[in-house]
Order: structure tokens, then sequence, then C-alpha cells
């Protein structure tokens, strides 16, 4: 993949447009209607990176040192915080690279810039996958917890949950291998939208479900109490607003890559699809965005983690 000098390099050879100046306007295209292009400036991308880096490096130093969280839910926790963690680490790394190349600091390492951008790329790719996987393994775990809770220390033993965390990792550095070095093949593009519409169909399908079986289990107990009504609109406006959150957040900060992805295929050339390739740079940075809400919604919601991340803050200091 070739190095792209002063423009962003993240996944470069799927942005067919030009860099984005800094700001927030119409672009004139020149054969089609004008374009909303919403630019990204480097620093903003540098800022974001860091703090989705020091919020997922706090959940993974939580969890590891708190033997209490020692289980395999926690387990899926911090593999989505390694995953995003691995994100944030690569976009600051090239980032500072590319900030750098600007400079002319680097003109003199040309062939180990060409080797780190494509190394660069296979680890954003990989923690893209293995992000999208243990979203995923955390829904599933949720769901069997609820659905066959008293079973299911039983099924998601230890050890099946290293074996599933090693299997989202060995899965995801071979497909984003074969999606760098095929990432111009129709098929490759198809299958990574086709991954994603699936793991979103998984996470809507079983947390749909919990919602429906906790709105039962809280009309049960409304009837037992002789109080349906108020308690069940309550307990159930409350799930579904956090259920909405849960996936609007998902599908806001995945949707708009794998779409700029989907339309690669469908429509390359027309200048309605040009103006959405235009901003290749935000969805990218909206990607960035989930790997910092992540740990708000799955980790710092624990009491245990939170008490332990106080713990790892004070022993920093």
């Amino acid at each position: 993949m070739p190095v792209l000098g002063p423009q962003r390099r993240l996944l470069g050879s799927l942005n067919s447009t030009p860099q984005a100046t800094t700001h927030l306007g119409l672009a004139t295209n020149q054969t089609g209607p004008q374009c909303l292009e919403v630019s990204v400036p480097d620093g903003l991308f540098l800022s974001l990176g860091l703090v989705s880096l020091v919020e997922n490096v706090l959940v993974v130093a939580a969890i590891t040192k708190n033997r209490n969280l020692h289980s395999p839910m926690y387990y899926f926790i911090c593999c989505l915080a390694a995953s995003d963690l691995l994100m944030s680490m690569s976009n600051v790394l090239e980032t500072a690279v590319m900030l750098l190349l600007e400079a002319g600091a680097l003109a003199t390492w040309a062939t180990v810039v060409q080797q780190l951008d494509n190394v660069m790329d296979v680890l954003i790719c990989s923690s893209m996958v293995s992000s999208l996987c243990s979203l995923g393994a955390i829904a599933v775990d949720r769901y069997i917890s609820i659905f066959y809770a008293l079973r299911y220390h039983s099924i998601v033993t230890l050890p099946r949950a290293w074996r599933a965390i090693a299997a989202i990792w060995v899965a995801s550095v071979l497909s984003s291998t074969l999606f760098i070095t095929y990432y111009d093949h129709t098929a490759v593009l198809l299958c990574l939208v086709s991954f994603f519409v699936a793991m979103l169909a998984l996470m809507a399908v079983l947390y749909v479900h919990m919602l429906a079986r906790a709105c039962q289990h809280a009309r049960g107990i409304a009837q037992l109490h002789k109080r349906q009504r108020p308690i069940h609109q309550g307990f159930g406006l409350k799930g579904v607003a956090t259920l909405t959150i849960l996936l609007g957040i998902f599908f806001l900060c995945w949707g708009p890559f794998f779409l700029h992805l989907f339309l690669i295929v469908l429509c390359p050339q027309h200048p309605t699809c040009g103006c959405i390739f235009k901003n290749f740079n935000l969805f990218l940075a909206l990607i960035i965005c989930n790997s910092i809400v992540d740990p708000l919604i799955y980790a710092f919601c624990s009491q245990e983690l939170r008490k332990t991340l106080q713990e790892v803050l004070q022993c920093s200091w």
C-alpha cells in the first residue's frame, strides 16, 4: 500500500478523494453536486487517540489488578479494551509519524515508513475486527447469563473464554492481513460489510430478547404486587432507552465506515457517492470515538471495577 505523504494514511487506499481542508463546509465537485465535507484535523485524531488510549489502559490495568474481576465476563471486556487500546495506539503512532513526515523529519527513512504504514494498517484492521467480535462475545455472554443462569458457570468457563478470545485474535489478524493484501477486491469488501451487518443483527436480536425477558420479569413482579402499570411502564421505558443508546452508538460509530466500503462496491464513480467518500476521515474518527465510549458502557458501570480503578489511579500518583 503506497505511502500517502501528508495525507492521512490510515487505510488510505480506500479513500479515493483528496484530503479535506480544516473546515466544515460545502465542497464543490467539478462533475457533481455540492458536497458537505467535514474535515478532521490531525490534532483531533491525536487527541481522540490519546483519550481512548488512557481509558482503555486503565480498564486493562484494573481488570488485571483485581482478582475478583478475573471472570469470563470481565475477560471479554478486557479483550474489548485491548482491541480499542491497540486501535488508539496505532492511531497515535500513525498520526505522530504523519506529522513528522509533514515536517520533513523522516525524509531519509522512506523505506522504514513504508513498512511501518503496512504494519499500522494490519494493526488497525485487526483491532477493528477484534473490537466487533468482542462486542458480539459480550452480548452472547450476557445472553447466556440471563437465559441460562443456573448453567452459566458450566457453559461459560474460563478455558472456553480464553479459547474464544484466542480465536477472536487469530481470526482478526488473519482477516486483516487478507484485507490489506486484497483490499481492491470486491469480495473482500463485501465480506467485511457482511460481517458488520451480521454482528449488528446478532447484538440487536440478543439485546432485544434480553429486554423482552426483563420486561416480562418486571411485569410478573408488578402483578404480584398489584401495581402492574407504573412498574412495567417505567422499567420498559428505561430498558428501551438503554437498548437504543447501546445499539445506536454502535451503529452511529461503525455504520458510516462500512457504508463507505459498501458504496465503493456499489457506486464508486457516482457523484453522490463521491460526496460520501470525501468524509472518510470523519468515519475513522467516529470509530475512534467508539473506543472512547466502550469503557463507559461496558466497564465503568461496574462498581467493583470503578473501585479498582480508583486504587490504580491512587497508586499511579
